[in-house]
């Protein structure tokens, strides 16, 4: 097998205090091609990735995380990319998997990694809000009787990905905000993409980035309306074009 070019995307919005660590935890083999969006932060993330020597993509105005990550795709496929890895920069995930989760693609038998906070059993030890965790399992646990898969969190910040996938899906037209990790997943399963999971400690501190309650609940509504909508295409009631085209 040609050696696989594996561009890491880092959409980033007031960053600032936590990209550093999460660059240099980032095995040095797969810093050279490390592409961060910086969508309008307010603070001085773009500052601290050019002293890194990171590429850096600036937003002239704020587009949302799933803006963000439209950006992030688009110039990862530019760069030619083979494999993609998304990584959320505020340190909550451990970039130290990358190397792992990259083989998983390659051994053949998945076309989309996933970090999963849930598997380990640790997540609210590792500083999870209960109130995070519970609504965690209940949309992922309505979300799985929807599809018919076996995911254990679908709300997860570091995933990796076969470039194949970006470009068969119609990520482009997915939301702006929050949701769009959310359809995106759901359109790797409409196609019949294989997804694997990998543990991810998770580590929650001040700096970490977190939706509010009021914004979590409109992402989990999101959630629930997009499940259903998969779930009418499964039954051949409804084919969304978005998520099944």
């Amino acid at each position: 097998m040609n050696k696989q070019k594996v561009v890491i995307v880092l959409p980033a919005y007031n960053a600032e205090q936590t990209l550093e660590k999460t660059y240099y935890d980032i095995p040095e083999k797969y810093r050279a091609n490390v592409l961060l969006v910086d969508d309008y932060s307010t603070d001085h993330t773009t500052r601290v990735a050019k002293k890194l020597n990171i590429k850096t993509v600036e937003h002239k105005k704020n587009l949302g995380y799933g803006g963000n990550q439209k950006t992030c795709y688009l110039n990862a496929l530019k760069m030619g990319a083979d494999i993609i890895v998304m990584i959320h920069p505020d340190y909550q995930y451990d970039p130290k998997l990358i190397p792992a989760m990259v083989e998983m693609i390659n051994s053949g038998n998945y076309d989309c990694i996933l970090g999963s906070r849930i598997i380990d059993g640790n997540a609210m030890k590792g500083g999870m809000p209960f109130y995070k965790y519970f609504s965690n399992r209940l949309l992922t646990f309505f979300e799985n009787i929807c599809t018919g898969a076996k995911v254990s969190e679908y709300h997860t910040g570091l995933r990796a990905f076969k470039s194949e996938i970006l470009k068969k899906i119609d990520f482009e037209k997915n939301s702006n905000n929050f949701i769009f990790d959310n359809q995106m997943l759901l359109q790797i399963l409409a196609h019949s993409y294989r997804i694997g999971e990998i543990s991810c400690p998770c580590k929650y501190f001040p700096e970490a980035s977190s939706l509010n309650i009021s914004r979590s609940i409109v992402y989990g509504l999101g959630c629930v309306y997009w499940s259903v909508v998969f779930l009418l295409g499964r039954l051949k009631l409804y084919k969304s074009p978005l998520i099944f085209s």
